[in-house]
This record gives structure tokens, sequence and C-alpha cells, in this order.
């Protein structure tokens, strides 16, 4: 009877993960991925329109800059959503925030299916705005809740399914991006309004999940509710350990009010755990992996793969990507964060070191096109392994229930303004530093890699109150030890309000 009941909790969870993933994380790979087969009926399209207007026809250049605002808007919109997800996720718990995330889905695809009779490229900029907003606050949100919401063992797995649904994703809006299916000239605005499809599908399914039991104790003080959720996501009878942590972690912070993202900022004993958010959400951008998505018809160009043959290598890409985040989720409780983000960085700079030489010798050697694509291919693999999936657990596991939405707000606003920074200036960058356009992107990776090697401590299989610890080291290494008391202090009353719980 309980190996049945721990199946029914592994499959609770797993359709859970599922069902918030399809309208969360999911959307953010797939809205990438299917600008990229639009990117010339949508230049001829705003072409047209300025013809038609102004009757001015423009420069290829022009339409390269209108273009690369409508695919770096999508950027803004995340930074506006993740920045507004905090007080969502504070105000509504995590689960509510994700359904009515969909309002600004669906407001999205309705703009993007009429832009077009409208002959407006302005409101395609909008609706990559929305869709951009929908994207930041799931980006946010979704890790936390399943951070929240897995047992302990199964933690790092849940949470990395945020970053195997943002691959699949990619696979998917590549898929359907091809010419035969949405992709050609006559289907693109349905293909940008194609995203509201996943929104359904959670709209319709995630409403009978519990919410996070973390948020119902912790933040609305409802054990009964916790207790209840907890039943319900473990299939069993809750453990009196589970409960005896959350509880714990309740009273160590009571009377405390959410933290404020400015208050994190200036907060000393937290200071290296922002800081290293910081960092590695700023490099999963800076490293250039997303913005192929945006621009795989430049990339593949400047390898020198043929034009009717790009769509297809598109796909490879999140295809590795998709198959890279499985194995993380395989690997992660295995050889733990640490390993898995340096050694995804490591290679992602050997990777790039190779494509730079592949691409100097590319008029030297007929099949040095395919080297270029291998390079293309593994670089995203390796970045599939680590940064793609560990970066979205880290605030979960390093922050307490009272800092994690202004921590989530802070990464998040990193992520997508960097990913914006990149995408402006990424069609520059293959046209500017030609073979040498990865050489920047190496770099960031190289650095990354030695910052987590010096920095970050693994929080594998640890308790928040194991691993802040580790952290306080940092964060009061030349304090001389004062750390100390104040920890000794906050652990008792926590013992002492947990026994009263009890």
């Amino acid at each position: 009877m309980v190996q049945g009941a721990q199946k029914g909790s592994h499959l609770t969870l797993v359709l859970m993960v599922a069902s918030a993933a399809v309208g969360g994380t999911l959307q953010y790979g797939y809205n990438l991925a299917i600008m990229n087969a639009s990117t010339a009926f949508i230049q001829t399209f705003i072409n047209e329109t300025f013809l038609e207007r102004w009757d001015i026809q423009l420069e290829d250049y022009q339409v390269t800059v209108v273009w690369t605002i409508i695919v770096s808007i999508f950027s803004l919109g995340g930074f506006t959503g993740a920045l507004i997800a905090g007080p969502m996720t504070i105000h509504y718990g995590r689960k509510k925030c994700l359904l009515l995330n969909n309002l600004f889905l669906m407001s999205a695809a309705v703009l993007a299916l009429t832009s077009r009779a409208a002959k407006s490229f302005e409101m395609i900029i909008l609706s990559r705005f929305l869709t951009g907003i929908n994207a930041g606050i799931s980006m946010n949100v979704q890790p936390m809740y399943f951070g929240e919401s897995a047992p302990k063992r199964f933690r790092g797995a849940a949470s990395l399914s945020s970053a195997v649904f943002t691959a699949f994703g990619v696979v998917l809006g590549q898929v359907v991006g091809l010419r035969e299916v949405l992709g050609g000239e006559s289907c693109w605005q349905y293909l940008l309004a194609s995203n509201a499809i996943p929104g359904f599908i959670q709209l319709l399914t995630l409403p009978w999940f519990p919410e996070s039991p973390r948020y119902l104790l912790i933040d609305r003080g409802d054990e009964k509710a916790c207790i209840d959720a907890l039943r319900r996501l473990r299939g069993c009878e809750v453990q009196s350990s589970e409960l005896d942590e959350i509880l714990q972690e309740q009273a160590e912070i009571r009377g405390m009010k959410p933290s404020r993202p400015w208050e994190l900022l200036s907060d000393r004993s937290v200071r290296w755990q922002l800081i290293s958010v910081i960092v590695i959400s700023s490099a999963m951008q800076l490293c250039g992996n997303d913005s192929i998505y945006f621009y795989a018809s430049y990339v593949f160009k400047e390898a020198g793969i043929s034009e009717d043959q790009i769509q297809y290598a598109t796909i490879g890409t999140g295809t590795c990507e998709l198959t890279a985040t499985i194995m993380c989720n395989l690997l992660i409780e295995r050889k733990g964060r640490r390993f898995m983000l340096m050694g995804g960085f490591i290679l992602m700079t050997v990777w790039a070191v190779i494509f730079t030489v592949a691409l100097s010798f590319q008029s030297s050697f007929s099949w040095m096109p395919y080297l270029n694509m291998t390079c293309i291919f593994s670089y995203i693999l390796s970045f599939g392994m680590g940064p793609a999936g560990v970066t979205g657990i880290l605030p979960t596991e390093i922050f307490k229930q009272t800092a994690r939405p202004a921590a989530y707000m802070i990464a998040g606003s990193m992520m997508w303004l960097n990913l914006f920074f990149v995408g402006m200036i990424f069609p520059f960058i293959m046209s500017g530093l030609s073979e040498f356009c990865l050489v920047p992107f190496g770099a960031t990776c190289l650095s990354s890699a030695l910052f987590v090697g010096f920095f970050l401590p693994e929080t594998k299989g640890k308790s928040l109150s194991a691993i802040t610890r580790e952290f306080q080291k940092l964060n009061f290494r030349d304090a001389d030890g004062g750390f100390q008391p104040q920890h000794q202090s906050q652990s008792y009353q926590g013992k002492e309000c947990l026994s009263t719980a009890l």
C-alpha cells in the first residue's frame, strides 16, 4: 500500500509540473523559436507597410533595426514580467499567479492574429511585449512553485523540469515554424498567435492541482491547507520531518515581511547569495545561447549552411538543448548543481574556441560548414547540460521564503535585460566580428565557470539552514565571526517557535 501511495505521489507531482510548465516556461522557448521562421515574411510586411503608409522604401539596415526591435521588445516585456512577478506571487500565490498570467498571453495572441489584417507592425511589437510579460512572470514563478512543492530529494529535478519544457518549447516552435506547417508566407500571423493553445491547456488543467505547501503555511499561515496540499502531492500521509522543516522555516521568519528588491541589495546577510544569482542569471543570456534562437538564420548563414537547409538545421539546435536538459535532469541529483554549472560553461568555452578556428579556415576546406554546425549544436548542448537548468533552481535553494520573490525579481530582471542587450546587438556582432563572433560569448562562459568554481557552494540535498551557513562564511568573512551570535539566536528562536507549533 505504501508503494502504491508513493507511485501516486510521483504521478500527481509529474502532472502538476506538466500542467504548470505547458503554459509556463514552454511559452518562453516556443516564443523564442517561432520568430526565426517568420523573419523574412515579417521583414517584407514591415517594408510594405512603410511603403503603403508613407511611400518610403526602407533600406536593408533600417528593416533590420525595426526587426530587432520586434524581436528584442520580447525581452523588455520579460523584464516587466520579472518585476511584477514577485508582488503577484505574494498577493495571489504561485498557482493563481500562473493562471492570471494567461491574460497577457491571450491579449498578445489576439493582437498577433489581427495585425496583418490591420496592416500594423506596431501591433506585432505590442503583442511581443505582452508575450514577454507572460514569459517573464512564468520564468520566475514556475521554478518557485516547483521548488516549494517537490520533496527535497526531487527538488532539483522538479525545478529543472522548467528548463526541459523551455527546450521542448523551442523544438515545438521550430517544428510548427516549418514552411510545411505554419512557417509559410500566408500563415505567419497564425504562427505568432499559436502560443494561445498551450495557455488554454494550462487554464483547463492547473486549477485541479494544489497551491505550493510552503506558500500556504509560511505566507498564509494555513497549516491545514498545507498538510492537505502535501498529502495530495505525496499521495500518502505527510512525513513529520518534511512538515518540521517547513515549520522551522516559518518559525525563523515569524513576524518578518516579504523583502523588497532594494532591501536585499542592502542586506549583508544575503550579499553573496545575491551576487551569485545576478552573475549566473546574467551569464545565462550573455553567453548568447538564447539569441541564437532569435537569429538562427544569421548564425547558420555565417556558418556556411545553404538557405534551403537552414530551417531544418534550426530544429537540431532545439533538439540538442532538449536532449541536454533531460540528461541534466537525470544527473543533477547525482553530480550536483555546482558541477553541472561549471561543466556547462567550460564546455561552451571550448566549443566557442573551436567554432572560431573553424570559421577562420572555412574557405580552405569544403567540410568546414559541417564542423561549424557541429560546434553550434555542441555549444547549445553544453548550455542545456548546465546553465539552462541550474540557473532557475538557485534562488529557490539559497533564499528564505520572505526573500525568494524579491530574489527572483532581481535574477529575472538581470536575465531579461541582458537578453534585450544581446538580442539588439547580436546581428551586428555577427556581421562586425565575422569569424570571431563567438569570442565575446566564450569569454563570458570562461569567466562564469571561474566564478562558480571559486564562490558558489554546492546546494544538492542540503537544507536551507545548511546552505545559509555556507554563504555566511562569505558574507561575514571580514567580520571576525560576527554573524554567529545572530545565526544562533535565530536558530534558537526558530526551535522555540517550532516546539510551540508542534
